[in-house]
């Protein structure tokens, strides 16, 4: 559909009632292909369609909301969807704190973000991407069987309009590349993955590479053994970091801050990290894998310092959160075409440090390097920390032998307030953080 098409939707909803309206469109196009040991085991492909109407009706001290959605576009059945959306808005509960974005904040331009890649690849070219990362993982010594390698593409078209004239375009396309891997035999047997996603092709990491990478990770495991429980240095791995940066995203979003449902609720304007660490959030970033020109409201947003020099100086807001905390939005807000936005990060980053790994370890005696954590660990209410984790045993500023099957805890603020960032930042995905150095946690062992 045009924008005219849906333009017209927007018109019907305010001519049967609505006060304001927005509506949000998404094509999609997908294959994917999966090889293990080999042989193809599946190839899939999918194109949909969907269409999310959000209708808001004016009562006493606020906005009525409805939502609907659809994947069906034929005429009479928006027209039918767009009577049903004023229908419910009319009868849902009143929110003083819900409107569209305010007219000054919508964009004015749509950025050119190169965020599509204007070519589409063949099933056999995802075919043999999957085929070159697995043989290379299986030709590593060590390695005895493999659970897969997969490989994705996708195309997206985002239409967003506003009842406020707000009309706002953009295509994404995405590839990604996984593979996972086993090592030893038995009862001996270890696993590991390495995976890779980028906006083009030409920026995706070395299939090849990203087997070996897979490959050595779990030959790396065999044989780990036990530690007792003490109190070290640790370091977490640049890919297990990102989770702990994840976790202080979801700490200072809107939605929860306003709920007053996380531990640094009354945080703002405070010391939470060591002076020099600057944490960013930019929308903007060329071919950046959570870029977009405008957020789910279709406000522009900016390039954002959420920590500055060790300062928590900003929340992640979107128009309702905002209004929550009487402040503006920053251009955060997400939505799908059933939900309604919601407070939302784009590429989140640590800048790096000045530090090299090597040397963060090199400082150690006795520690434990992190490349796995997993279980959900982390109380967002109250920032306790408590994950399961395997890696490296440090001694002497070397990492020495494996270790797994042991509990890492702390807590987020502890934590923040004796981290030290390490030099290796890649932007690699949608959240990107350095290898993350933190003094006295608690390692539960033997």
């Amino acid at each position: 559909m045009d924008k005219n098409q849906l333009g017209d939707l927007l018109k019907k909803a305010k001519t049967l009632g609505a006060t304001a309206a927005d509506i949000l469109m998404v094509n999609s196009a997908q294959m994917s292909v999966r090889q293990r040991m080999g042989e193809a085991e599946t190839v899939e492909r999918a194109e949909s369609v969907g269409l999310g109407l959000r209708v808001l009706v004016k009562g006493r001290g606020g906005m009525r909301q409805a939502m609907v959605s659809s994947n069906d576009i034929r005429p009479d059945t928006l027209n039918a969807l767009v009577d049903r959306a004023v229908d419910m808005a009319k009868i849902a509960p009143v929110d003083p704190y819900t409107s569209l974005a305010p007219r000054s904040k919508l964009a004015k331009e749509i950025r050119q973000l190169d965020l599509s890649d204007p070519n589409t690849p063949t099933v056999e070219q995802l075919l043999e991407m999957a085929k070159t990362a697995e043989d290379a993982a299986l030709a590593v010594k060590g390695i005895t069987n493999s659970e897969a390698a997969d490989t994705q593409f996708s195309r997206n078209r985002i239409q967003l309009l506003t009842s406020d004239d707000f009309v706002g375009e953009y295509e994404t396309t995405s590839y990604s590349l996984s593979v996972s891997i086993i090592s030893g035999k038995g009862e001996a047997m270890e696993n590991d993955y390495d995976y890779a996603v980028a906006r083009h092709l030409a920026d995706l990491t070395d299939p090849a590479k990203i087997g070996k990478s897979a490959a050595k990770r779990a030959v790396g495991k065999l044989k780990p053994r036990k530690v007792p429980t003490c109190q070290v240095p640790v370091i977490f791995e640049a890919r297990v970091a990102r989770s702990l940066l994840s976790s202080f995203a979801g700490a200072i979003n809107g939605a929860s801050v306003a709920r007053g449902a996380t531990f640094l609720k009354d945080k703002m304007g405070e010391q939470l990290f060591p002076k020099g660490i600057e944490i960013l959030d930019d929308p903007f970033r060329l071919r950046g894998i959570a870029s977009h020109p405008f957020d789910g409201e279709g406000v522009a947003g900016k390039r954002l310092r959420v920590v500055k020099d060790g300062m928590l100086s900003s929340w992640l807001l979107d128009t309702r959160s905002a209004k929550q905390l009487k402040l503006r939005t920053t251009g955060h807000a997400a939505r799908g075409i059933g939900s309604p936005p919601s407070p939302s990060n784009s590429n989140f980053y640590m800048k790096k440090g000045k530090q090299t790994l090597k040397s963060l370890i090199g400082e150690i005696q006795n520690g434990f390097y992190v490349t796995d954590a997993f279980g959900m660990g982390i109380n967002g209410i109250t920032g306790d920390y408590s994950q399961g984790a395997g890696g490296f045993w440090i001694e002497n500023g070397k990492l020495t032998y494996a270790v797994s099957e042991v509990t890492i805890a702390g807590n987020m603020l502890d934590m923040f307030k004796n981290l030290t960032a390490a030099s290796d930042l890649q932007f690699l995905y949608g959240t990107n953080c350095p290898s993350l150095r933190i003094d006295g946690m608690t390692i539960a062992g033997t």
